[in-house]
């Protein structure tokens, strides 16, 4: 009996040596820049230890000294916003050096032009398709139906019900 509450006690204070040395952990910046992380560091909150490459790219582009000035000009409700702006401009300069972001915002630009033109196109298909098809009689028989475009309805002029397909007018 005696061992088993020594053995429970021993792993509690391990359990709380743990969770006490877990929320020590220094920031992914703080082991980056190999110093010790203060309760106030101004990177612990936006750089947690779980992701050291988005500090680490944020540094390659921007350089520690210019982020924390950054962090610190920004209004502490935008910050966060701040950090991962940098941080996707930081990876999107290390994939392409020259472009960065702006490369990427070209591509989306040119992508979002050929579909307004594509869109642009098939609009002025169907306006030409609807201007030919208003030309046609009313009622067109396209196999067993055929559809009044003035009223909207579908009528089936085979159907036993009469010429109507139905006592209804025909509408479905």
């Amino acid at each position: 009996m005696q061992m088993i509450l020594s053995s429970c006690r021993e792993r509690e204070r391990e359990i709380e040596m743990a969770s006490s040395s877990s929320s020590n952990f220094p920031c992914a910046a703080c082991k980056f820049l190999r110093r010790k992380c203060m309760p106030d560091c101004t990177f612990a909150p936006y750089f947690p230890p779980e992701e050291p490459h988005k500090f680490f790219n944020v540094h390659k582009v921007f350089g520690a000294s210019n982020v924390s000035k950054l962090i610190n000009e920004v209004a502490p409700h935008q910050r966060q916003d701040a950090v991962n702006s940098l941080a996707y401009e930081a990876e999107a300069r290390l994939k392409d050096p020259v472009y960065g972001c702006v490369g990427a915002i070209s591509v989306l630009q040119r992508q979002v032009m050929r579909l307004q033109r594509e869109l642009d196109t098939i609009r002025a298909d169907l306006i030409r398709y609807a201007a030919a098809y208003n030309e046609m009689p009313p009622t067109t028989t396209v196999g067993r139906s055929s559809f009044d475009h003035n009223a909207g309805n579908f009528y089936y002029p085979n159907e036993p019900y009469g010429d109507n397909g139905g006592s209804d007018g025909g509408s479905l």
